[in-house]
């Protein structure tokens, strides 16, 4: 579908991840935005930008999904197989720069994983 004309609710939505290096929870963009547009707004944005190669999404920590600015993609090309960090003290969440394999699997073709680490992030161990 993507991203027709920048109205002012997607361009709203996109300074908030332009402002944010860390991956933001849908949750969170509802509670904060409910002023400026509904929730189904939101949704409706973010599966948009999705769809365009700006934004990757995964699930977190009780299933809440978070969405993260993509590097390097595509409507056409995604690169999200990478593990995403959760601190488990603090909620901050972000995408890891490691490399991880997917193990062939007979008989199967994988075309999504998700790889969700939880602890103590960089902050909250001082």
């Amino acid at each position: 579908m993507g991203i027709i004309r920048k109205t002012k609710s997607v361009k709203i939505l996109l300074k908030e991840f332009d402002e944010n290096s860390s991956a933001v929870s849908v949750v969170s963009l509802i509670e904060r935005l409910s002023s400026q547009m509904n929730k189904t707004t939101v949704y409706r944005i973010l599966d948009r930008l999705e769809d365009d190669g700006f934004l990757h999404s995964f699930l977190g920590k009780n299933g809440h999904k978070w969405y993260a600015k993509c590097i390097n993609c595509s409507s056409s090309i995604h690169h999200d197989a990478h593990a995403h960090f959760q601190c488990l003290r603090c909620g901050k969440v972000d995408c890891l720069d490691t490399n991880f394999n997917i193990p062939k699997i007979p008989n199967r073709r994988v075309d999504v994983s998700q790889v969700l680490l939880q602890g103590s992030c960089e902050q909250c161990l001082e």
